[in-house]
């Protein structure tokens, strides 16, 4: 089979790839490090090696309007149709570069600390064993609907000083925006994303204003009043990065914990392992991230003459997407990659991406899901599957849509 006979396997929209990408990723890498999706027009980058190399390449952005025109790169100027959701976005740490990501990132650093995040592990502990007690009186639950996701949000929302009663709305405004992510996204899923954006702006202004008057301590009101030798977070940049750390932190805990426990069902003897105490679940998070990733793409965007990936000369422009999915299966970087080893341990994963834009909730996620594991092991320790789950019709942001489940 040709490489192109290969490529034309990579149907993102297809249900039956969906809900088994990594077969056809697997032939693909091992054909080539690299191909043209004839569709979006990306060079798209298969083996972690490469993937590991573009992510920390300073002549790749994740923008490049501060260097270059729409029309200097040969793009369209975006939408105006979504022009709430580009303003969700605009200063989001995910899509910054230099100088602007420098001084952003440094301000939020000083607030969402590795120790201010260990300080929150009681609290987590606590939302986490609320809703497992709830799940604990039903014959079966999805854990996804009656517990990941009211979970996550309630510890991002405690975090952040949203009261409890508004997470519901910044969870389906969370739902609705990050659909724009995909490759492709139809004009009416396009028009409830940026309607959800507006939304959510005017919450997060609102939020602001009462933390401005009332401090409180917690996440927005901190970044509100941080500072740096005399450098100050504007209200534009409070909004894109308070909305930017529910969505990334909300989508990747839940969708990590359905793809990995799925996954423990499926391997009984790995799951056994949690149970008997042989693998601490600090260290199974790591396995939960690499093997079913909860994100399959990422994207760059060459900035500089002169780039060359995988023996590709690039043009200023070109857009480089790189697979997940793919590199985290790859056999040159993991031994026996198709094996689900909650015992493997490593860290050095690209869960969480790299770079300068490696995540910034990185501490938080993984406590989450370690929290979230520890419970179901603690009090269901014959958990199972109740029927076999299907993933939602996405590939960039990959989860399930429920998974039900009887201990």
């Amino acid at each position: 089979m040709t490489i192109a006979d290969l490529v034309e396997r990579f149907r993102p929209s297809d249900p039956e790839f969906i809900a088994d990408p990594y077969t056809t990723l697997s032939a693909i890498r091992e054909a080539t490090p690299i191909f043209r999706n004839p569709v979006t027009g990306q060079w798209t980058l298969t083996r972690f090696a490469d993937v590991h190399e573009t992510l920390r390449d300073k002549r790749l952005g994740r923008s490049y309007t501060h260097l270059h025109s729409h029309a200097d790169v040969g793009r369209a100027e975006p939408d105006s149709r979504w022009a709430s959701f580009h303003q969700h976005e605009r200063w989001s740490l995910l899509c910054l570069e230099p100088p602007d990501h420098t001084r952003i990132r440094r301000l939020v650093a000083k607030v969402f600390t590795p120790r201010a995040v260990a300080a929150l592990r009681p609290a987590i502990e606590e939302l986490s064993a609320d809703i497992f007690e709830r799940c604990v009186k039903t014959a079966d639950f999805d854990l996804i609907a009656d517990y990941a996701q009211p979970y996550s949000v309630a510890v991002i929302g405690s975090m952040l000083g949203v009261p409890r009663d508004d997470t519901r709305a910044l969870l389906d405004w969370s739902h609705a925006i990050v659909k724009m992510y995909e490759l492709s996204t139809p004009d009416d899923v396009c028009a409830r994303a940026d309607r959800a954006a507006a939304e959510y702006i005017e919450y997060t202004r609102a939020l602001i204003a009462e933390k401005r008057k009332k401090p409180d301590g917690l996440l927005v009101s901190e970044l509100v009043r941080v500072e740096d030798d005399g450098d100050v977070l504007t209200e534009d940049e409070i909004v894109s990065t308070t909305m930017v750390l529910l969505e990334a932190g909300h989508e990747a805990t839940v969708n990590t914990l359905g793809n990995g426990v799925r996954a423990l069902m499926h391997h009984r003897d790995q799951w056994e392992r949690l149970v008997s105490g042989e693998v601490d679940t600090r260290i199974a998070v790591e396995e939960l991230l690499r093997f079913d990733a909860p994100l399959q793409l990422f994207e760059r965007w060459v900035l500089e003459d002169g780039v060359e990936i995988c023996g590709q000369p690039m043009r200023v422009g070109d857009e480089v997407a790189m697979l997940f999915g793919s590199a985290e299966r790859d056999p040159r970087r993991f031994d026996q990659p198709d094996r689900f080893d909650v015992g493997r341990g490593d860290t050095a994963h690209i869960g969480f991406g790299g770079g300068i834009h490696f995540c910034v909730g990185a501490p938080l996620a993984r406590q989450e899901i370690d929290v979230s594991v520890r419970g179901l092991v603690d009090r269901f320790p014959n958990l199972e599957l109740v029927r076999e789950p299907e993933y939602h019709p996405n590939f960039v942001i990959r989860g399930l849509k429920e998974l039900r489940v009887r201990g």
